[in-house]
């Protein structure tokens, strides 16, 4: 394995150094901010527009690449990235740091396709499924370290913001050293969201769903965890038990998906991950630490790993397809719903108090199992020949799916495909 890995080894290290920065400035932000004495609607403003920069550089970057190269595009994304922890540091104004917010988004989406394009490049249908394997430990073990980090210094001071700027900063190393040869241009695809509707609804539904839901828990939970009586180091903790239980749950989870009709699994994941929300609401009233903390690791197991059998699902539906479409298009509407569902989830918070965002996020979860349920009763399910196996992505803010990497994605991610429809419309 550590052979096999060799090639592609500064890329995963710089996947690493960057998702520890991310994954600490994520959590980072809304503790500063309630700090700064930002009201919760502002955060979760604050929190939506990081996906809309973030949407926008999965657009543009394909064409920063054409023109500029994999080394150099990625060293641009590194500097800009770089600078804005630094103005966050400097800055208390809301409207500075929402545009600080988007920029951090738009780079990272680039730095993200920038590697996930080299590493696919550098993979063969041989060896994909280890590469990719090696890339979901590395993100989730880059996001718990970086929750561990918030512990490094005082959220009200300048020390947590500069170690964000020189991790990002640090991270172009790796790639500006490599010996790997770079790889072709980012291939822009053409992507039709009514196909991929007409494909799977329950697939394209459950995406934006997820979005909804899990956006408003990377930007708000913080403030919710601080509220409930967590310090610095009680919400780092309280984050990364999400994110473990949201690891330890993907595969028993996507592998009995593999063994059923999918739906059903997502039926459940859905009513699993709203009762884990109206859990996090019950214990922020406790005031209790340890219920809080636990609240938090059973609703990482099913609100983390539910985006990961709806692409199993949407896959299943697409496999005469472009699967870089299919997964692109599934990003898009992931994005939409993040954009949408920090500042809808936070905008009850003044009246009903900040547990108030898990209300609505599990009204988000009812009504997608309530979706699927009606589905369920009126498709028939796909057999068992005609479903993928499931592979497990991580559970990162804003890196639901590496478009090019997945090995489901085999030798289609050089085409410039489109998504067209099936005839007719399935589960």
């Amino acid at each position: 394995m550590p052979r096999t890995l060799a090639p592609v080894f500064s890329l995963l290290l710089a996947t690493a150094i960057l998702l520890v920065g991310n994954g600490m400035l994520g959590t980072l932000i809304p503790i500063r901010a309630g700090l700064e004495g930002f009201e919760t609607t502002t955060v979760g403003i604050i929190g939506s527009v990081y996906f809309a920069g973030f949407l926008l550089g999965c657009l543009a970057t394909p064409h920063v690449v054409h023109r500029a190269g994999h080394i150099r595009s990625f060293a641009t994304f590194c500097g800009l990235a770089s600078a804005a922890p630094l103005i966050h540091a400097l800055s208390s104004d809301p409207v500075i740091w929402a545009l600080m917010r988007i920029l951090t988004g738009f780079c990272f989406a680039g730095l993200y396709m920038v590697i996930e394009s080299w590493l696919n490049e550098q993979s063969s249908n041989e060896t994909r499924g280890r590469f990719f394997s090696a890339y979901v430990i590395v993100n989730l073990s880059a996001l718990t370290v970086g929750q561990a980090l918030l512990n490094a210094a005082d959220p009200a001071g300048f020390v947590l913001f500069a170690v964000c700027s020189i991790l990002t900063s640090i991270a172009l190393v790796p790639i500006a050293m490599t010996t790997s040869v770079q790889p072709m241009p980012i291939q822009s695809t053409r992507i039709d969201i009514k196909a991929l509707y007409a494909l799977s609804p329950v697939g394209v539904v459950g995406s934006f769903v997820v979005g909804l839901a899990n956006a408003p828990f990377w930007t708000l939970a913080p403030l919710y965890a601080s509220e409930s009586g967590l310090d610095t180091a009680g919400i780092s903790i309280f984050m990364a038990a999400a994110i473990i239980g949201g690891a330890a749950a993907q595969w028993p989870i996507g592998r009995l998906s593999d063994r059923m009709d999918r739906r059903r699994v997502i039926l459940a994941v859905s009513l699993g991950a709203a009762l884990g929300e109206v859990a996090l609401v019950a214990a922020g009233m406790s005031g209790s630490v340890p219920a809080v903390m636990a609240a938090g690791f059973f609703f990482g197991i099913f609100g983390l790993t539910l985006y990961s059998v709806v692409v199993a699902h949407m896959n299943d539906h697409g496999q005469s397809e472009s699967f870089v479409a299919i997964s692109g298009g599934m990003l898009i509407v992931f994005s939409i719903g993040s954009i949408i569902g920090p500042t809808a989830a936070s905008a009850g918070v003044s009246t009903f108090g900040i547990a108030s965002i898990f209300v609505v996020t599990a009204a988000v979860h009812l009504g997608f199992a309530a979706y699927t349920f009606y589905r369920i009763v009126y498709t028939p399910a796909l057999t068992e020949e005609q479903r993928v196996d499931f592979v497990a992505v991580p559970v990162a803010q804003v890196q639901p799916l590496p478009t090019e990497l997945d090995p489901r994605a085999g030798e289609d991610t050089a085409q410039d495909a489109t998504v067209e429809p099936q005839g007719t419309t399935t589960a």
